[in-house]
């Protein structure tokens, strides 16, 4: 054990002195790697009104679809119509070859008879877990497509439940009214006694050795599935299509290779628990481009299992592009984790917008996750009114310790259970109104390494630049310019830090307030306005010699 223990030291030493070494981060020059193939389908068309489909709104199609989609496969591939009309359905499964397409008017409603989902074994939330099964889903599938310009709607509101604090007044009554459950405190509507008493289990769906699916059966609506699953499945397209009120997760991609995701819509109503728009998990070369999203929680986010599950999965998501993305109410719009055990790297996020998030960029994570985050690329972001962080790195999401004062933060030992953020490369980020313009929080037995910000403004945010337990910071042309002021500039236990070219408020007072006796080498070069002395604030054992200003 203890050998283990010092080659895993003995690992994240040398990535640290890599990372010393390296003489700043560049641009990926060939984007080759991460090009997806992209699914080729066959001009052979399968009307699902020949297999008896009824487009009233009434009659359940779920057999003549998948009837259609059996058919077309068998038959070498092709494309499965879905014309314009209301087709209301239960679950399908894709086949290889098939390119499910809705034409314009086409609107493709799942029931909401919980009943016509069964239970299936599968992953949620990075976890192997029970869970209802997807009303969209493939397995060990090549070449298949959702294309057109129709419509896709899970039927998410017949398994969500809802916190009040969510809704308006009004609203709440309604649902009230509708029927469902209320929690003991009155806050939580559920649809069903099975999906309150769910809420009441631990580690619900959680598959353990032993269990059967028939254990699950009691809190069987709880177990909500994703819209859409896809698992081990190659050359993906998804195209042109909306997406929208998915019961959990919208489209979960899992161990898949070369997505393509373009042109599609996602949305779910603010208050859709879980409600992710897009969450890639453990994929090779995929492509994002040219879609907008509107969540009830994440809005594009990458992942690759969870704690010791996705340690032995093994698989990385890597070669991911995202780009001319547009994300509106979510609890992040571009976001690694929390759940990347298996790590995520060689990803490039370019011309996206972000209004009215929850917060921005975000990247978060946990003790006990493991997995490493690094070579992630980001040039040309866009954000407005983000209500917490524009850009934010936590190494302490969701832990219970996480208001711990930075004084009283113990490290504990590195195992293959710690996670490592590194390499991260941000530029081009313009953003008005947030919290925090900047917030970095690693941990003090691995601290977030090797961040680079290029040209980075953030106006009218509360708060600046927070930062705790984080080394080898470069800052080049960075805008701050906070409303709450004093300070701009707040870091705890910070190594090897560099601003090259700092503006701020003229009125400020206080530009930086340094904490922590391991603080040290932090230079500051070009700042406007230039700073006095009295400025700047030392505190736990920080100290001036801590801090180098050029020309004083």
């Amino acid at each position: 054990m203890l050998f283990r223990l010092w080659l895993i030291g003995l690992f994240v030493f040398m990535g640290w002195m890599t990372c010393a070494s390296a003489q700043g981060l560049s641009w990926p020059k060939d984007l080759s790697a991460y090009q997806p193939a992209v699914p080729r389908f066959r001009s052979d068309t399968f009307d699902i009104r020949r297999y008896g489909a009824v487009a009233d709104g009434r009659t359940l199609n779920t057999q003549a679809i998948q009837s259609a989609i059996d058919a077309c496969s068998a038959a070498g591939g092709g494309v499965v119509l879905i014309p314009d009309g209301f087709w209301l359905t239960g679950p399908l499964v894709l086949k290889s070859g098939v390119d499910l397409h809705l034409q314009s008017g086409a609107l493709l409603q799942f029931t909401r008879d919980r009943d016509q989902y069964p239970l299936v074994k599968t992953s949620y939330e990075g976890l192997v877990a029970v869970r209802c099964q997807s009303p969209i889903s493939a397995e060990g599938a090549e070449n298949i497509g959702i294309t057109g310009h129709g419509i896709i709607d899970g039927g998410g509101d017949a398994w969500r439940m809802v916190k009040k604090s969510k809704l308006p007044p009004d609203a709440w009554k309604q649902l009230v009214a509708s029927g469902g459950l209320l929690s003991a405190d009155g806050n939580t509507w559920y649809p069903s006694k099975k999906s309150l008493l769910g809420s009441q289990t631990p580690d619900a769906g959680v598959w353990k050795p032993g269990m059967q699916i028939s254990d699950f059966e009691q809190i069987k609506d709880f177990l909500r599935p994703n819209l859409l699953k896809f698992t081990s499945c190659k050359k993906i397209l998804l195209q042109g299509v909306t997406f929208r009120n998915s019961p959990a997760w919208c489209l979960h991609p899992l161990m898949c290779e070369d997505l393509t995701v373009s042109g599609i819509t996602v949305y779910n109503p603010e208050y859709a628990q879980n409600g992710d728009g897009i969450d890639v998990e453990s994929c090779t070369r995929v492509l994002i481009e040219n879609s907008q999203f509107a969540t009830g929680d994440d809005g594009i986010c990458l992942k690759s299992g969870r704690d010791e599950e996705g340690r032995k999965r093994g698989m990385p998501t890597q070669y991911v592009q995202v780009r001319n993305c547009v994300v509106y109410h979510a609890h992040g719009g571009f976001v690694i984790g929390s759940e990347m055990s298996g790590g995520v790297h060689d990803v490039v996020v370019q011309h996206c917008t972000f209004i009215g998030s929850d917060n921005g960029l975000r990247f978060k994570t946990t003790r006990g996750r493991g997995g490493v985050v690094e070579n992630i690329f980001v040039d040309g972001v866009v954000m407005e009114n983000i209500v917490h962080d524009a850009i934010l790195f936590d190494m302490y999401y969701m832990a219970t310790n996480a208001a711990e004062p930075i004084g009283e933060v113990k490290a504990q030992p590195v195992t293959e259970a710690t996670p490592i953020f590194r390499r991260f490369l941000i530029r081009n980020v313009v953003c008005r109104g947030a919290q925090r313009g900047i917030y970095i929080r690693g941990l003090p037995e691995m601290p977030v390494q090797q961040i680079e910000l290029e040209h980075i403004t953030l106006a009218d945010t509360r708060q600046g630049l927070i930062c705790s337990y984080a080394r080898q910071l470069k800052f080049e042309d960075l805008q701050l310019f906070p409303i709450q002021s004093d300070p701009v500039i707040d870091m705890a236990q910070v190594q090897d830090v560099q601003f090259n070219t700092l503006h701020y408020a003229p009125d400020a007072r206080l530009l930086l307030h340094l904490q922590g006796a391991e603080s040290g080498d932090i230079r500051f070069n070009h700042l406007f306005p230039a700073p006095s002395d009295r400025m700047i604030r030392y505190a736990g054992g920080a100290s001036r010699a801590m801090v180098e200003i050029a020309g004083k």
